[in-house]
Formats: C-alpha cells, structure tokens, sequence
C-alpha cells in the first residue's frame, strides 16, 4: 500500500521544516495574508477543511479562527512551480483575516517613500480577541 502522504514529500519545505502559505479569498481573488505551515498544519488543513496553521512564535499548530472566530474554509490548494510556495483559496468567515481588524493584512501602501494605512479596520481586534 503506497503511502498516503506522499503528496507532502513533493513539498520543498524549509530547513526549518516549514512551507509559505498565501491566503488568497475564493471569488474576489484578493489576498488576505501569509502565514506558515509545516507537515502536520497542511495534513490537519486537507483532512478539516479549515485553514490551520505553524505559528512560529507561539511554536505552535495555529487554527485559523480559533480565537476569532474568522476561519477560513479551504476552497483549493496549488502548490507552485518550485514546490515551495502553497496557495490555499479560501472562503474567509467574517470577511475579517487580519489580527489588526481588517480584511487583508496587506492594508499598508507604500506612497512617496512612506507606508500607509489604505484599508479600514472593519472590528476593533480588542473586541475579536478577549
């Protein structure tokens, strides 16, 4: 019986033993964010459904929404052309991904030399993370 995960094997992850994760929202195709995965957060990701994550300060599995409420349900996975980037098309609850409150966490524009904040917070994250 070949094995079942085989399919991670394909994965170039890194020293570390970890793989980038862009989080890209099914129908508007905007992306919400990047995070990290490493085997177990991608098997757990395809045996759930639900985008689950490595998080890397807290060195820990990561479950989208856990606090929040704000999962993401996994519409399809792409792995690039290197093997070393996953794609993971999502429909995101709550039309919130970001821990700041916003939709994205790419809401920083550069402008004449000078990040700005181009996108609004749509919930005070003091009232998401209690």
């Amino acid at each position: 019986m070949a094995n079942e995960q085989n399919w991670l094997d394909a994965i170039n992850w890194t020293d570390e033993g970890l793989v980038p994760a862009i989080a890209q929202e099914s129908g508007s195709g905007k992306i919400l964010m990047l995070a990290w995965m490493n085997r177990e957060s991608l098997a757990l990701t395809v045996k759930e459904g639900k985008a689950i994550y490595w998080s890397r300060s807290r060195q820990k599995l990561w479950r989208k929404g856990e606090e929040s409420g704000h999962e993401q349900i996994i519409k399809d996975i792409r792995l690039d052309c290197d093997n070393d980037v996953i794609l993971l098309i999502v429909e995101q609850r709550g039309d919130i991904a970001c821990h700041t409150g916003r939709k994205s966490c790419f809401f920083q524009q550069l402008q004449n030399g000078q990040w700005r904040t181009v996108e609004p917070v749509i919930k005070d994250p003091a009232q998401i993370y209690k």
